[in-house]
């Protein structure tokens, strides 16, 4: 498929596990890739998308802030034109419970997270509206819809869907799409490194899913690829949640009551 010939796709947090599967999924389907990533390693990242033959340019900045975020992007229009798609991927925890937070840690993920998909969707849609068209997906996580610790993470990801749903509704008129994607754990290399240290902890995670195990990149860059693509033309404010059945309800209780002999 070339959904995103002539397209160009803007991916934050490009050097990561999900978003590097974002890149190599939207390029392979024909789209230009403008990968942002605070990790300088996002260069070397575009120059191996660039010898799969995939048309890619590459900025570093922490989208932490709005200078950085505005230089940034107009590097990446620079090399790769104006942005068509705007996946915000970025995303963060500094703190895993609310004892272990301070204002510090609070204000950066809600810098990282929430403010930084602003810096990136207010500049995006500039090129969007001038287009007449665009399409914005933004990753938040399934902490957005419930309490699922990381406190100031979770207030992030729910203030990017009430966001989100707000842009949906402001800027339709201008062909500008908004929709919102849920995850909940995606086996990343980040997880790996917590198998490293708790060999069980997939383990004891996957009870909790219907589906019996949890996602992987590749199914958060597909459903991105829908909801950006021409294939989810009537949606918009939508949100998905992208989890093997968590939010669904609860399974695990559902077992002890009601599903001991099925």
């Amino acid at each position: 498929m070339t959904r995103f010939a002539d397209k160009t796709v803007l991916i934050t947090g490009a050097a990561g596990g999900i978003g590097r599967e974002l890149a190599r999924h939207f390029g392979g389907e024909g789209g230009r890739i403008a990968a942002l990533d605070r990790n300088p390693a996002v260069r070397d990242f575009a120059d191996e998308l660039a010898g799969d033959g995939i048309e890619a340019a590459a900025a570093v900045a922490d989208i932490a802030s709005n200078s950085a975020v505005e230089l940034a992007i107009a590097e990446l229009r620079s090399q790769i034109g104006s942005i068509d798609v705007l996946i915000n991927n970025a995303g963060f925890s500094e703190a895993s419970n609310l004892e272990a937070t301070t204002p510090a840690s609070w204000q950066a993920d809600i810098e990282g997270n929430l403010n930084g998909a602003y810096y990136c969707s207010r500049l995006a849609i500039q090129d969007m509206k001038a287009a007449g068209a665009g399409a914005i997906v933004t990753i938040s996580s399934v902490n957005g819809l419930a309490a699922l610790g990381d406190p100031a993470y979770s207030a992030a990801k729910a203030g990017l869907i009430s966001h989100i749903k707000g842009l949906a509704m402001e800027y339709g008129r201008f062909g500008i799409r908004a929709n919102v994607i849920c995850p909940g754990t995606v086996r990343t290399p980040i997880w790996a490194e917590r198998v490293e240290r708790d060999p069980e902890i997939l383990t004891n995670l996957v009870k909790w899913y219907p589906l019996r195990r949890v996602a992987d990149p590749i199914d958060i860059a597909r459903a991105a690829a829908f909801l950006a693509s021409d294939d989810a033309a009537a949606i918009t404010g939508a949100v998905l949640p992208v989890d093997c059945g968590l939010t669904a309800g609860n399974i695990v209780m559902s077992r002890e009551l009601t599903l001991a002999d099925f």
